[in-house]
């Protein structure tokens, strides 16, 4: 009998059941914000608010106060009533990964937007990783051909680097954006659609990327009608994916329009929860959140594999001292200024390249290359600085050197700064046109200088460049 019952508890303790989830009841709503009791839950679980008929709208545990948890739900709130049943579903941010992630859209929260078949996980890992040791950190030493002339020559940008694209709404980002998409040398090609436009979304997909680029590419769309924390998970997925074929050992192209998005998403969440806004209404959290996003970009020593970032910022009104646009300036390695100046002259991409810096082109070009963008930007500066003269006619030839320099050359060097988005321009080829610019433009030169614009130019044989 004794030995019997010994074998009954052995085996009531090799059964092991779940716990009973843990619930509660949701007895407010205010604006976004949902209110649950008689519940317990970490910040950043997963909870179901279930109604009587078994409806379910999922939340996100965002704070918590009084004994209430706050809750931020992913889906809309309509319908819901107090008294619905609030259940812990999970306490984690894990999400699977895996190859045949490339080439289809997702949502914010990793659901299939092409109509496919979910994906198979082959690893699981947080969608919000832990912050790279320094140490770790491999040094960025090896320039990124991303197709672009201006960029490849004037602002050249290393493998694992980290930059900005800030401008107004309408001068070009996203054109820009899709040109990288197109012609950067990455493996795999990440973009994080956060907060932009629905229609966009298939645009960028169908007319962008195309059938060729799909087929590296992984897409993660969370647009401006999806809930804020939804539009914050789809920046954290994007960088998780990014992260996940880093560590694989392949070199990743992340681009996330927009990083202002996601400021605007953490502001309506941390204003929700009750905290004090501070410059331009935007809580202290959106300043936490925005390096901590950024420093999961880089290069580390698993695998050898690297991730290079490109950041949309919104300068709303213009104004590159909104504070978004100050912070992501000095966070990242470096920022493109558009100009809707440029963009109205029909200057594309309307780079403004006496605002743009890269701050690891002196490691990264060599010597004879940093003397011919230093010698690019000291015409082009000289002409800038007297334009206004010039275009009233009260500018005397003869009274500076470098002036007389500039409005020789400058037809050449505005074509030279201009791109078609359909061409694109290698490193090499960059760098070769930018070393042969005519010190006088006559009308084989300006030929020239109309098929660099064209992204139709190669580069110039010996012939050329000693009659130029």
């Amino acid at each position: 009998m004794g030995s019997f019952a010994a074998r009954v508890d052995r085996w009531v303790e090799d059964i092991q059941l779940p716990p009973p989830p843990a619930q509660g009841v949701l007895t407010r709503v205010v604006g976004l914000t949902l209110e649950a009791s008689g519940i317990n839950a970490s910040i950043g679980s997963r909870c179901d608010v279930i109604a009587p008929d078994g409806k379910r709208v999922q939340a996100e545990v965002v704070g918590f106060s009084d004994g209430r948890l706050l809750l931020m739900p992913f889906e809309r709130t309509r319908g819901i009533a107090p008294g619905f049943r609030v259940v812990v579903r999970s306490t984690g941010s894990n999400f699977g990964f895996s190859e045949s992630m490339l080439g289809r859209v997702f949502d914010g929260m990793g659901m299939p937007l092409d109509d496919g078949d979910p994906i198979t996980p082959t690893a699981f890992r947080s969608i919000n990783a832990d912050p790279i040791n320094p140490l770790s950190r491999r040094p960025i030493n090896e320039p990124l051909d991303v197709g672009v002339r201006a960029i490849n020559s004037l602002l050249t940008v290393g493998r694992g680097q980290r930059l900005g694209l800030m401008a107004g709404s309408g001068v070009g980002k996203s054109v820009l954006l899709g040109m990288m998409t197109r012609y950067t040398k990455a493996d795999v090609v990440v973009i994080g659609l956060i907060g932009e436009r629905g229609r966009e979304v298939h645009e960028f997909v169908r007319d962008t990327l195309g059938e060729e680029g799909m087929r590296r590419a992984v897409v993660i769309a969370a647009p401006g009608d999806t809930s804020p924390v939804s539009r914050l998970h789809g920046a954290s997925l994007a960088t998780a994916v990014a992260e996940y074929f880093r560590d694989q050992g392949k070199h990743v192209l992340l681009l996330m329009d927009s990083l202002t998005r996601v400021a605007h998403a953490q502001r309506e969440i941390g204003l929700a929860v009750g905290e004090p806004p501070t410059t331009k209404g935007y809580p202290p959290s959106v300043f936490t959140l925005m390096p901590s996003l950024i420093e999961r970009a880089g290069n580390t020593n698993v695998a050898n594999g690297s991730i290079t970032a490109f950041y949309t910022v919104l300068a709303e009104g213009d104004d590159q001292q909104d504070p978004i646009v100050d912070a992501a300036r000095a966070i990242l390695d470096g920022h493109i200024v558009l100009t809707r100046e440029l963009a109205a002259q029909g200057h594309f991409p309307a780079i403004d390249i006496l605002q743009s810096v890269s701050r690891l082109m002196p490691q990264l070009a060599k010597r004879q290359h940093q003397e011919a963008a230093k010698e690019f930007r000291r015409v082009y500066s000289a002409y800038e600085e007297h334009r206004d003269l010039i275009s009233v006619g009260a500018y005397q030839r003869g009274a500076n050197a470098d002036v007389d320099q500039a409005i020789r050359q400058l037809p050449f060097i505005k074509n030279f700064l201009q791109q078609d988005m359909s061409s694109a321009v290698s490193f090499s080829e960059s760098l070769d046109q930018l070393q042969n610019i005519p010190e006088e433009v006559d009308d084989a030169n300006e030929d020239r200088g109309r098929k660099l614009k064209m992204g139709k130019a190669s580069t110039p044989n010996e012939s050329e460049v000693m009659n130029g």
